[in-house]
């Protein structure tokens, strides 16, 4: 049976490490693994429950929950902006955790990796990422942690799929992720 691994990127940028990060992952994943990108976070309008209803709900926003909902795990790529988690991540997991209780995050493996410009690498958005994933109801791989610092020189020339180091940490993520579905 293949596992499906939603990915969602939190950087919407054209350029961002960590959709290349993304792109690494879904490169080097298991053979039992398929890994998704999902693109149109940055279509999702903020989260609003005035609109969240059975007759209102924005296409952007079912298209994600229905990608979700077809995932078997998540994989969050967290850079960070300002010391925390960036909005539309944050607004993706909102839409995400509804509805209540029953969203499509919902006890669902799900780890949080990702690279930042900064000395270490995104840690604080990366820990509430995992935050706010977990109170939304996902089920939070803890032993994965990956989080690489220096984005802007260590990837201006080589893609993350190009640097054994990073392959072999998100191959270890990875198959951290993979022992946590339901067997």
């Amino acid at each position: 049976m293949t596992a499906k691994v939603l990915a969602l990127v939190g950087s919407l940028r054209a350029g961002s490490h960590n959709r290349q990060l993304a792109e690494a992952a879904r490169s080097h994943a298991p053979s039992d693994v398929e890994i998704e990108i999902f693109d149109g976070l940055g279509d999702l309008p903020f989260y609003n429950e005035d609109v969240d209803t059975e007759a209102e709900v924005p296409t952007a926003a079912t298209r994600l929950r229905e990608a979700a909902g077809a995932a078997d795990a998540f994989l969050l790529f967290a850079p960070e902006y300002n010391g925390t988690i960036p909005a539309v991540l944050k607004n993706a997991i909102d839409w995400l955790s509804r509805p209540f209780g029953a969203g499509a995050l919902s006890g669902k493996p799900t780890a949080v990796v990702g690279t930042a410009f900064g000395q270490y690498g995104g840690v604080w958005a990366q820990d509430e990422t995992r935050k706010s994933a977990g109170i939304a109801g996902a089920a939070i791989v803890d032993e994965v942690k990956l989080s690489i610092p220096g984005s802007m020189t260590r990837f201006a020339e080589t893609h993350p799929a190009d640097d054994p180091e990073v392959v072999e940490q998100l191959t270890t993520a990875l198959d951290k992720l993979k022992a946590n579905l339901p067997a």
